[in-house]
């Protein structure tokens, strides 16, 4: 190649933006707060990062305990990632605000749903955007439901921010991550659109499904699903009898067929109620974890499986 050709291939690089600064000797530590948050990171960060986790696949987020190892994590990453909206304990949020290393919450700029008993929406005009919140809301932990991820569309936000916080810690690398967010954010498209086919075959009458605990109230909202769980948006809520026995009513009296129990948590109270309806349990959905490898190793996998499997037993 003459030396003309080789500056003006630089140039065309350069302007394209497919010259990306070289990897960093050492990749950037970061450390997010449970599996699916590092998945993002994984994607958009790609060679240039490593990902830690404290609470790891098919792990409770909320039944975690912080230990002296995962300490050890934070205080030596570069940037923390959590969810907010009260998934993570306040002596994580403590431990993470103490140690000084920058840390961002990824669910900053999405106005979230409260944490109330029972997702069902009636409301038919389902194809608007929701996502569309640039506001921050301050509030006390607990009150609003964290589970966002089950809408791809608002995990556009979390991916926005995710990419945000990391070109900010490693200004370095923006022409590379800025790129790979571009295409993590067609791909959260892409998931929306499969969604809407597979729910959309099947009537509003038979979207109803019994879940172990309401995890999945933003699905609800951006599908039209009603989404019934003996227990609320924390597994550590312990369901009351009565709360139980109303449960058991509405499977019976709605004859909904789509029960599952999640990798997450005890099956036991969904298949008791299983039992007591005479309705079969459709499996495992993967609610607030990723899985160890297969169905849902990443975060478009889990998405994908848990819309392959519900719609499969609602029809």
């Amino acid at each position: 190649m003459s030396r003309h050709a080789f500056k003006l291939g630089l140039v065309a690089a350069l302007f394209s933006g497919c010259l990306y600064a070289a990897p960093p000797a050492e990749p950037l530590q970061v450390v997010s707060s449970f599996s699916i948050l590092g998945d993002v990171a994984k994607q958009i960060g790609g060679e240039r990062v490593h990902v830690s986790t404290l609470v790891g696949p098919d792990a409770d987020a909320h039944a975690y305990q912080l230990n002296s190892a995962d300490l050890r994590k934070i205080s030596a990453a570069k940037l923390i990632l959590l969810n907010g909206l009260g998934l993570e304990k306040a002596d994580v949020v403590r431990a993470v605000q103490q140690s000084k290393v920058p840390f961002i919450e990824a669910s900053a700029g999405i106005t979230p749903l409260k944490a109330s008993g029972h997702h069902h929406h009636h409301d038919h005009d389902h194809d608007h955007d929701h996502d569309e919140h640039d506001h921050h809301h301050d509030h006390d932990h607990g009150e609003f439901d964290p589970h966002v991820w089950h809408d791809p569309i608002l995990m556009q936000k979390y991916a926005s921010n995710i990419a945000q916080a990391l070109i900010k810690a490693d200004p370095a690398g923006a022409r590379y991550y800025q790129p790979r967010f571009r295409q993590y954010s067609q791909q959260l498209v892409q998931l929306d659109a499969y969604a809407r086919q597979q729910f959309g075959a099947i009537p509003v009458a038979r979207r109803k499904v019994l879940t172990g605990h309401h995890a999945f109230g933003y699905m609800a909202k951006r599908y039209n699903i009603t989404f019934l769980a003996p227990q609320g948006v924390s597994t550590e809520a312990q369901p009351s009898a009565q709360t139980v026995a109303e449960i058991i009513r509405q499977i019976k009296q709605q004859n909904i067929k789509a029960v599952f129990t999640e990798n997450i948590k005890d099956g036991r109270m969904v298949q008791r109620i299983a039992q007591e309806t005479g309705v079969r349990v459709g499996g495992q959905l993967y609610s607030d974890a990723l899985s160890r490898g297969a169905p849902a190793a990443t975060y478009a996998d889990l998405f994908r499986y848990n819309v392959r499997t519900i719609s499969a037993a609602m029809k």
